[in-house]
């Protein structure tokens, strides 16, 4: 079923796709895809630096959930539910982020653009950590790849994104967004498990 294509909609399910997998992790401390992460750092990394973009660019403060450190779970639980309340805040719909970087824009657009595509595909590294499930939606992985291809020298000199990694154009569509942002389609934790 493909995702909604309105921001709340949208984030409503990338958000709910991720829970499933943070629901089933039992071993936090595998390494992820991302050099120097584990499975705790991917869930640390979308907790810890949204809110301050939120903050910094609306006011808008997002309520705190448990610590990563002490329940990942819980504190990803905590972060959906709140954006996902600021998204269904009818304010929101006319509501815009400002950022010295991107400018002044629509703030559904925005959480969009910037943090639920974020979520999306942060999902593939904590499945690929982890032993689960880590295709993507193929619309919205196509609808990725084609707009960061479009900016992809400002996406490497942002430092946001590794060296792309050669996957051939038969590869699926998963595997060449996940090279496309530097990690490795093929990568297999040295001791994979949940």
């Amino acid at each position: 079923m493909p995702l909604p294509h309105d921001p709340a909609g949208r984030h409503r399910a990338v958000a709910a796709t991720f829970a499933d997998r943070t629901a089933e992790v039992t071993r936090w401390d595998v390494p992820s895809p991302v050099d120097g992460w584990t499975a705790r750092d991917v869930v640390r990394h979308l907790v810890e630096w949204f809110p301050g973009f939120l903050r910094s660019g609306t006011g808008i403060e997002l309520p705190a959930g448990p610590s990563v450190d002490d329940d990942p779970v819980g504190a990803w639980e905590a972060q959906a539910r709140a954006v996902q309340a600021v998204l269904d805040d009818p304010a929101t719909e006319t509501a815009m982020l400002d950022n010295r970087h991107i400018g002044t824009i629509p703030l559904p657009g925005a959480i969009d653009q910037f943090y639920t595509a974020d979520v999306f595909m942060h999902t593939w590294d904590l499945a690929r950590a982890t032993g689960q499930p880590d295709r993507l939606d193929e619309e919205f992985a196509n609808q990725l790849f084609s707009g960061m291809r479009e900016h992809d020298e400002m996406l490497r000199a942002s430092g946001q994104y590794g060296p792309k990694v050669d996957v051939p154009d038969s590869a699926d569509i998963t595997d060449r967004l996940m090279g496309f942002i530097g990690r490795d389609p093929s990568w297999t934790p040295p001791d994979r498990g949940r």
